[in-house]
């Protein structure tokens, strides 16, 4: 979670360093800190500071030179943020620097042994270990040092090394978080998102788990921990710089909310096959013969991908009449679930390096299950990893409450649903409304945001409350779950979904006026008991904010969303509630990007 940029050749090295620190914010932002070196320097010059990476540039000073560099922000897991708790840390004498993102789970049994050894500890993280072990290792290369030190490691890890006595080489590891190689001209850069390096060059290398890499200004190898050479090719990225640009927004997530009509009509773009009714999907590497033996669908994700993929099980029994279920996989991986060679599993991630839930595929990997990925990245961990899937093609999403991404993977399992109702029973007539219903989308979003004067009003009207209920049955039901998310991680206002069919059997206790209600209420076969529902609210005094097709009598206000076909309504009535969760959080003068104790990319467990 936490983000690294290194850098080696012949340029200054703090500046772009820094830039690249300010790209990667979003992935952790309680520290911050950077270590240069050069070939002609006697040793490294560290800087590190508690707070933003502008608090860092702040005491930078202004002849800090060097030509190879590593950098590092935070997002706390070990010790409280804290200058002495970034990184990079050092070891004694001041020669080995270290970059960590991840978690060493024998960081504890580690320390003691080296503090019965006379190591001095001056930071409470599980990093500083690394550092000595390094230090310590009578290896004569960097790279054996290295290596042998995470021989003794367990848990996860994404570093970059220096150390003063090779300044002509960063070496950098990978197990379990993202480690990303960017290939210049006569020069190295490594990071772990490349947001940090396409200002740079789009010629990218991915490592994969249990794989090392050396950076020299110009040339890379990569290798395995046991020392075994690999062919490692590069590719080249689809997204530019300008991508990560907030392009006159005042915030990433005002911009992304807004992209959102663009993105869904890339998702969609050289799918949809009006011949057969039905969508090209290649990348599922699944024919029609094992699509028709595939018994029951289980999708697996963390927070707004769990979400997107509970809206994904619904289309899936709708249109393809297979049993599906989303669970997260966090607790799918720790409860022994029996796994069926007639399940698909489909495994949802906006990084692609999501920990959890790239553990479960791995673990349904090895007991041969057939695994698709849905992800946003191409060529992430996830999407390596598994059988096939579909990329979602959303482009970057810098703000770390996810909007975009949410939407274009609620529309990537529309697809995936279209596909494979077609290979069973799905007739070409309901094929040809889906397709419709698909195409109208784009225009329907870019409807909803013309909404979004009168929702920052809304906004403005229930900044004050300090928890709300969303409710929804059936279709609406996941989406009242992603939009009190949305809510409690922008606003930090406590929120809570519950399915409306399930008030009277409890939550009607806490119904007061104090307490708003947000009720999804699509046009379908069950409005009239979503409005059944808000009568039970208003008959205790409780104030309603309506998401509908049309204006709701027994709700004080109601936002109109288009109508779509009964399956896809969901994919929109949420949108308008990131609107009112980014305007409520605006009123409350939230840091709307970067809401406190998170982070992008949950790459730690």
């Amino acid at each position: 979670m936490c983000g690294i940029v290194g850098y080696i050749g012949k340029r200054d090295v703090a500046p772009l360093l820094l830039e690249g620190l300010q790209r990667l914010e979003y992935r952790g932002y309680d520290s911050a800190g950077i270590a240069v070196t050069s070939p002609k320097a006697s040793g490294l010059k560290t800087v590190k500071a508690k707070g933003r990476v502008r608090d860092l540039e702040a005491k930078v000073p202004a002849r800090f030179k060097g030509t190879t560099g590593i950098a590092h922000t935070r997002w706390a897991t070990h010790g409280a943020p804290s200058d002495v708790n970034a990184h990079p840390h050092l070891d004694a004498e001041g020669k080995v620097a270290v970059v960590h993102n991840g978690i060493i789970d024998n960081a504890s049994d580690l320390r003691r042994k080296l503090e019965a050894d006379g190591v001095e500890f001056l930071s409470e993280t599980d990093t500083e270990v690394l550092v000595h072990l390094i230090a310590r290792s009578q290896a004569e290369k960097l790279e054996d040092k290295v290596r042998e030190t995470l021989r003794l490691i367990e848990g996860t890890y994404g570093i970059a090394v220096l150390h003063a006595d090779f300044p002509d080489r960063i070496v950098v590891a990978r197990n379990g978080s993202p480690v990303v190689l960017g290939i210049g001209e006569k020069e190295m850069f490594v990071a772990s998102d490349i947001a940090a390096l396409v200002a740079h060059t789009r010629q990218i290398v991915t490592l994969d788990d249990g794989e090392m890499a050396t950076l020299k200004a110009d040339d890379f190898r990569t290798y395995t921990t046991e020392g075994t050479r690999t062919t490692a090719e590069p590719t080249t990225v689809e997204w530019e710089a300008a991508s990560y640009d907030m392009g006159g927004h005042d915030t990433y997530m005002h911009k992304e909310i807004h992209e959102q009509a663009d993105a869904v009509d890339r998702v969609l773009r050289g799918r949809i096959d009006d011949r057969f009714s039905t969508v090209h999907l290649g990348g599922l590497n699944l024919d029609a013969r094992e699509a028709r033996r595939i018994r029951r669908v289980k999708i697996l994700g963390c927070g707004t991908s769990y979400h997107a993929g509970m809206i994904g099980a619904q289309m899936i029994e709708e249109l393809a009449r297979i049993p599906a279920d989303a669970e997260p996989a966090s607790e799918f991986r720790y409860r022994n679930a029996v796994v069926d060679p007639d399940t698909l599993y489909i495994a949802v991630s906006q990084s692609g390096e999501t920990y959890d839930v790239l553990a479960a595929v791995q673990e349904l990997k090895r007991k041969g299950a057939r695994v698709l990925g849905i992800v946003n990245v191409v060529g992430s961990a996830i999407a390596r990893e598994a059988d096939g899937g579909i990329y979602v093609h959303a482009g970057p999403e810098v703000c770390v409450v996810s909007t975009k991404c949410f939407t274009n993977t609620t529309v990537a399992f529309a697809l995936l649903a279209l596909h494979l109702g077609r290979t069973r029973d799905l007739s070409v007539r309901d094929g040809k409304r889906i397709i419709e219903g698909l195409r109208k989308l784009p225009a329907q979003i870019a409807e909803i945001m013309e909404q979004e004067a009168e929702i920052e009003k809304l906004a403005q009207q229930y900044a004050d409350a300090r928890s709300m209920l969303f409710i929804g049955r059936v279709r609406g039901y996941p989406v009242a779950r992603e939009a009190s998310l949305k809510l409690k991680e922008v606003s930090y206002i406590h929120a809570e979904a519950y399915p409306a069919s399930e008030l009277k059997h409890g939550p009607l206790a806490l119904i007061e006026p104090a307490l708003p209600t947000v009720a999804i209420v699509p046009d379908d076969d069950l409005l009239e008991k979503n409005r059944a529902a808000m009568e039970e609210i208003k008959a205790r005094s409780g104030k309603i904010l309506a998401v509908a097709h049309q204006d709701q009598e027994k709700a004080d206000q109601t936002i109109v969303v288009p109508k779509n076909e009964d399956e896809l309504d969901p994919i929109l009535m949420g949108i308008p509630l990131q609107l009112l969760a980014y305007h409520t959080a605006l009123a409350l003068g939230r840091d709307i990007d970067k809401p406190r104790n998170l982070a992008k990319s949950v790459t730690v467990e």
